[in-house]
């Protein structure tokens, strides 16, 4: 039940993939039929891709996975020599994105970096004020990896083509769970990961609207026209086209499953357990994620102990012997000490069952009256 941090490759995608590591090996670049079998096999993946985000197939870059499109969509779209040097995000990114804003600031560059509420969504008003005659991008996520909250991205995205700024969305979470089309988002660059939704490890792409200028940060071969040099990842992108394509033909009865076990999950544990919050949107989010946060229940604990019992989360909270340092997506969330230490995100996927979350509840149940027990803090 974490499906968020990675997803098993779905079995017809390792099929698609396996004659790409042996029969037909072939470089892409290579001018004789085993590399013109690899780059047909390469033009139809793109052409895949491209249609399941409703682009066209010269606008998608192919990539190591939502890192690196990141980086190239932050980092690329920083012209040299225009002299403008301002990047708005937000404060709940992906490290992938502040990281990014952190190493340009060392440059010189100046981020915003803009709050949100206590579900999770930026604050527009402030998003438009921070607008500058020196901003070049604004790159907020389309949705949150943690708490799941979806962000308002077209409105977003009018604000930037209104003061002609580029608009970048991390869409690593949402791609085959919710409706990703670029036409109607607004976006002029948009990442994706494979292995988010049961593609597999070490692929993924950036979509980047044509006539959106931006410069590779990677050099070497010309590869990808110019934009990302290195030869590409043919088995990892064929089983990557493949993945998206299920997942959009998929997506409608996925997501309904995954969000009645949610939607389930949820309220039983509201039912059953005292002092638990909800973290997130309660209704704008994605329809596989929650995140909890109990009071007098320290999240790490909890994690560990529900391995134990063969039920795979995460937490919001990294824990050593030095120091309990909180998320950073919970603490922009002005989330109370007594529950900030005390979170889990729960990501569903599509074979998970009823069943599953039946297991769960009970063991939960059981781990958090444990943990409570043996808490200083708690009265019970």
């Amino acid at each position: 039940m974490d499906h968020s941090a990675t997803t098993p490759t779905d079995s017809q995608v390792v099929d698609v993939m396996l004659p790409y590591f042996t029969g037909m090996f072939g470089n892409s670049s290579s001018l004789h039929s085993f590399g013109r079998e690899a780059a047909e096999a390469l033009s139809i993946a793109r052409q895949q891709v491209a249609e399941c985000l409703g682009a066209l197939p010269e606008e998608i870059i192919f990539t190591s996975g939502g890192t690196e499109s990141d980086n190239l969509a932050i980092r690329g779209s920083i012209p040299h020599n225009s002299g403008k040097k301002h990047i708005i995000t937000s404060s709940i990114e992906h490290p992938a994105v502040l990281n990014t804003c952190a190493f340009l600031e060392s440059l010189g560059h100046e981020v915003t970096y803009v709050p949100v509420d206590e579900d999770g969504v930026v604050d527009l008003v402030q998003l438009e004020g921070s607008i500058c005659d020196n901003t070049v991008l604004i790159s907020i996520m389309h949705a949150n990896n943690e708490v799941g909250t979806i962000q308002p991205i077209r409105e977003i995205a009018g604000i930037a083509k209104k003061n002609g700024i580029y608009f970048h969305t991390d869409a690593v979470q949402t791609v085959g769970k919710i409706p990703v089309k670029v036409g109607e988002l607004g976006v002029d660059m948009l990442s994706i990961s494979s292995h988010k939704l049961h593609g597999p490890k070490g692929v993924g792409a950036l979509y980047v609207r044509k006539g959106t200028a931006i410069e590779p940060i990677i050099f070497g071969g010309n590869h990808e026209k110019g934009m990302r040099s290195g030869t590409e990842n043919i088995p990892g992108i064929i089983g990557f086209a493949r993945a998206m394509t299920l997942a959009e033909q998929r997506m409608e009865v996925d997501s309904e499953n995954m969000q009645q076990m949610r939607d389930s999950l949820i309220s039983r544990l509201f039912d059953s357990i005292s002092h638990v919050r909800l973290n997130g949107h309660p209704t704008q989010r994605l329809p596989n994620n929650v995140n909890l946060s109990f009071k007098y229940a320290e999240g790490e604990s909890l994690l560990m102990l529900l391995d134990i019992k063969g039920i795979a989360v995460s937490t919001g909270s990294a824990c050593s012997s030095k120091s309990l340092k909180a998320s950073h997506v919970l603490s922009s969330l002005n989330i109370e000490d007594d529950y900030l230490h005390g979170s889990l995100r729960i990501s569903l996927g599509r074979e998970n069952t009823m069943e599953e979350i039946d297991y769960l509840v009970e063991v939960l149940q059981e781990t958090i009256l444990k943990l409570r027990a043996m808490s200083p803090l708690s009265g019970q």
